[in-house]
């Protein structure tokens, strides 16, 4: 088989290619795709004995079905399920005890909740009309993009999903205020001849569709593994002592990072054993005022120069707690200065280095040999070396 004719679908997760005889075959490949998981209690067996599998589909979404075929599915299989309108086409990613763990997370009632069915695995054909209608779909994004902005509507559409037997199409579109879109569903339905729903979104559900990679350097959470978005807000910043940057505080999707509320309850915990500290500290040098506060440690830093970050020294919260109390009294603490000893500088250099006679001529008056210079003048003050080429003192007498 060769490798070229191998296509992968990331937002799927999917791998497609033909055999050479031209049958369409097509397989599962996590790792890249949104929203992946991994079946930690696989082998467990499944006392409950409920057939409950999550099957994905495109991108982020993901719906939970029931097995009454009698027939069981493994993480991977490409199985054909019940849709509103039709059959729809989907990959099995959890099944057994996990699948039921993701229903409690999601809130879901399994005795109420109304699982649609399984059909069957897919077969070739199955696979075959799926492959086409996934292969109309950036098409359908382009012009859908095209008759929005020929009817002026204030809205974007960041992506399409064909359903698997291609008689329909979920258009996910993004809008900040409410959009009339019944002429545009109009117009999609004579064009496109399928069935037309929309369903909004907002940034950062855009921002999991589409996927990218982070100022940290891994994949976007939003694509990775979160589905339920909380609320963030700059309060979860100020705890953390972030800088109320904007630009480096806005993600991808021109939002709050979500990663900002990942530690914000635990500096709120740690804030609790902080002291509140309105004045400056009233100390025998002077008063001190607060720069600024590690709360992990439980370190404050103080300076005795207001409002400037320059001869900060450390006191601990618990010496903090105490100097407030001292204060509420009328006395002063003592000076809040570390005693640093003043030390002269230590140079570690090579064998030699630091020796101060090491540029002295130490050669002279020990018979070694000397070098002297004839002077200018044509004086003969010293011995003058003669050339040990004859050749050259002959070709130096013909000269003359």
């Amino acid at each position: 088989m060769d490798t070229i004719n191998i296509k992968y679908d990331c937002s799927r997760g999917t791998t497609s290619h033909r055999s050479d005889d031209g049958e369409l075959a097509c397989g599962f490949k996590g790792g890249c795709c949104k929203l992946n998981v991994f079946d930690w209690m696989c082998g467990v067996p499944d006392l409950d004995k409920e057939e409950i599998y999550e099957v994905r589909f495109k991108n982020t979404r993901k719906l939970y079905f029931r097995n009454e075929t009698g027939i069981s599915f493994n993480v991977g299989d490409i199985v054909v399920v019940e849709a509103v309108n039709g059959h729809d086409v989907g990959i099995v990613t959890i099944k057994g005890p996990v699948a039921l763990k993701q229903l409690k997370r999601h809130n879901i009632d399994k005795k109420t909740f109304e699982f649609k069915k399984i059909y069957r695995k897919a077969r070739v054909l199955d696979i075959e009309r799926w492959q086409e209608a996934i292969a109309r779909e950036h098409k359908t994004m382009i012009r859908s993009r095209q008759i929005a902005s020929q009817l002026e509507l204030n809205m974007k559409i960041g992506d399409v999903e064909f359903q698997g037997d291609g008689t329909k199409a979920i258009f996910y579109y993004i809008a900040d205020e409410r959009v009339d879109f019944r002429q545009l569903i109009r117009n999609f339905a004579e064009e496109f001849k399928i069935r037309i729903e929309m369903k909004q979104i907002g940034a950062r559900q855009e921002a999991g569709l589409i996927g990218g990679v982070g100022v940290c350097g891994q994949e976007l959470c939003c694509s990775r593994y979160m589905s339920d978005f909380q609320s963030i807000t700059t309060q979860a910043a100020r705890s953390q002592d972030l800088s109320l940057n904007p630009q480096k505080l806005a993600g991808q999707c021109s939002k709050l990072k979500c990663c900002i509320n990942y530690e914000a309850a635990t500096y709120i915990d740690a804030q609790t054993s902080m002291p509140y500290v309105r004045e400056p500290l009233d100390t025998e040098d002077g008063p001190a005022y607060l720069v600024k506060t590690d709360t992990l440690k439980g370190i404050m830093w103080f300076s005795y120069e207001q409002n400037s970050m320059t001869n900060m020294f450390p006191v601990d919260a618990f010496r903090v707690k105490e100097i407030l109390r001292m204060n509420a009294r009328g006395a002063k603490c003592e000076s809040l200065m570390p005693d640093v000893e003043a030390k002269s500088p230590e140079f570690v250099t090579s064998v030699g280095d630091d020796s101060i006679s090491r540029f002295d001529d130490k050669g002279q008056g020990n018979g070694k040999r000397q070098n002297f210079r004839p002077q200018k003048n044509g004086g003969n003050n010293g011995p003058r070396k003669l050339n040990k080429n004859p050749n050259r003192n002959q070709n130096n007498q013909n000269s003359k």
